[in-house]
């Protein structure tokens, strides 16, 4: 079975969607790399990328064809200044001109070159794009399929790519307990030792604080910005109204200097529910915004573990060390991927309960462990936050990673909550159903759950209430 790195599960990019921006941006980079081995780029006379099944029918509210067109451009979504693509897109509508790695310069005019197919869906995966290049008389093309997460298969490829050998290989949960049993390990560390087989333990603690400085950039972000969300559908930012109801008229310079000053204050438990809710709402309303968020592990997602962690360094008694937020985030990756491996993270396939279900359950049990939880508990809140996340649909109004999924994290991040403090209270060895249970009932539960509900845009919310009213 594939090797799974945590940095696989929280990956930096740029919203709104893991599955439709992030994963199209990094096929079609990956197409041009292909191309550049195959064929010389300077002979190519025009590309065209075909759009299928879910990828086609959301794409638009999805920005698919924004990702799309600047991969082609040349940009990262780990790097790209997320404040210039507005006037990007702009330049290439009007120009209609982009730029090979060659320095071939071709025409490409995004409402033409970017074919919708929203009646195809290909067969191995809702989320399926194809990417052509014309040479003379002939096409070369490459069929790609973003499988969540950003994550990213060709055609004929399976899941298992990276066979890497880890000193604790876990493809349940199961292996964790008797990993961690066996050598008297925490989870962290446990997943600190696999982790060294991608980098040095340096390395590690550098690029997980990476990852925490971006998530709690964008909860930061999102909670001083106002307006409205791009799409349409007129929703209003309520981080930033939110944050200054509870803390009032800034008295710091920037993030860290705004999390001692929501430190220093009092809270009430009804304020402390509200500042977690704050924190997911931030994240998600920057996502939807084209902002630079941290899939974690969707961007649908991306809101719920950053509320958790922030939950833990904010309301603490004790002042949260780096360490113990790397520690976290290790947790939080290491379930994320075992979901991955025996259910699956992609709303295209398994509802809305791939998505902030198993963020939940990921945030569940690293807050149990940082709370000092036990292996065995950390494994049971898990199991409690995706419980309650079972048969979770995905139907985002219009396409829009907005109605109902902002709030969506916020009640994510609190399910996970309860879920860690129900568990450091329990005995793990009662609970009568175990985390590869759920894993295993939430897979089947994807499989038979009707494709309306896959994030189409075809069922529940998305068809069933006007979006005429502007709250989500």
């Amino acid at each position: 079975m594939e090797s799974i790195s945590v940095f696989d599960m929280l990956k930096i990019g740029v919203g709104p969607s893991s599955s439709h921006t992030l994963g199209p941006w990094r096929a079609v980079q990956r197409w041009l790399r292909e191309l550049a081995e195959a064929v010389d780029l300077r002979a190519v006379e025009r590309v065209e990328i075909a759009l299928y099944g879910s990828l086609a029918l959301t794409g638009h509210g999805h920005a698919t064809d924004v990702a799309v067109c600047l991969a082609l451009l040349g940009y990262d979504p780990e790097t790209i200044p997320v404040e210039q693509i507005p006037t990007l897109m702009d330049t290439l509508r009007t120009e209609q001109q982009i730029v090979l790695p060659s320095g071939t310069a071709l025409a490409f005019n995004p409402a033409t070159d970017i074919v919708f197919h929203k009646d195809i869906r290909l067969p191995f995966h809702a989320n399926g794009m194809t990417c052509r290049a014309q040479i003379g008389e002939t096409w070369q093309e490459s069929t790609y399929f973003s499988v969540g997460g950003g994550f990213v298969l060709k055609e004929g490829e399976t899941l298992g790519g990276d066979q890497r050998t880890l000193r604790y290989a876990c493809h349940v949960p199961a292996d964790v307990a008797a990993h961690c049993t066996r050598e008297g390990l925490r989870i962290a560390e446990m997943v600190g030792a696999n982790e060294q087989a991608w980098r040095s333990p340096e390395q590690i603690r550098t690029d997980m604080l990476g990852v925490w400085e971006v998530m709690k950039q964008s909860i930061y972000r999102g909670c001083h910005r106002d307006g409205m969300l791009p799409g349409g559908l007129n929703v209003k930012r309520r981080a930033h109204g939110l944050n200054l109801k509870l803390l009032g008229e800034p008295a710091y310079d920037d993030a860290d200097g705004w999390i001692t000053a929501i430190r220093a204050r009092r809270h009430r438990f009804s304020d402390v529910l509200k500042w977690v809710s704050c924190f997911a709402l931030a994240v998600n309303e920057e996502n939807a915004s084209l902002g630079r968020v941290v899939t974690a592990p969707t961007n649908g997602a991306s809101g719920v573990i950053p509320a958790v962690l922030m939950y833990y360094i904010c309301f603490s008694e004790t002042r949260v060390t780096d360490n113990a937020i790397v520690d976290f985030l290790m947790v939080a990756g290491e379930i994320g991927s075992l979901f991955k491996k025996g259910a699956t993270i992609s709303a295209a396939m398994g509802g809305c309960q791939a998505e902030i279900g198993v963020s939940s359950s990921m945030a569940a049990a690293a807050l149990t462990e940082a709370l000092g939880g036990s292996v065995d508990q950390a494994l049971m809140a898990a199991e409690i936050a995706m419980e309650h996340h079972l048969g979770l649909t995905c139907d985002p109004v219009r396409g829009l990673v907005q109605i109902p999924c902002i709030e969506r994290n916020t009640m994510g991040a609190i399910k996970a909550i309860h879920a860690a403090e129900l568990a450091v209270e329990s005995d793990p060895h009662a609970a009568k159903v175990t985390l590869d249970e759920v894993i295993q009932t939430m897979f089947k539960t994807a499989l038979d759950m009707k494709d309306e509900y896959k994030e189409t845009s075809q069922g529940g919310l998305a068809v069933n209430i006007s979006v005429r009213i502007p709250e989500c």
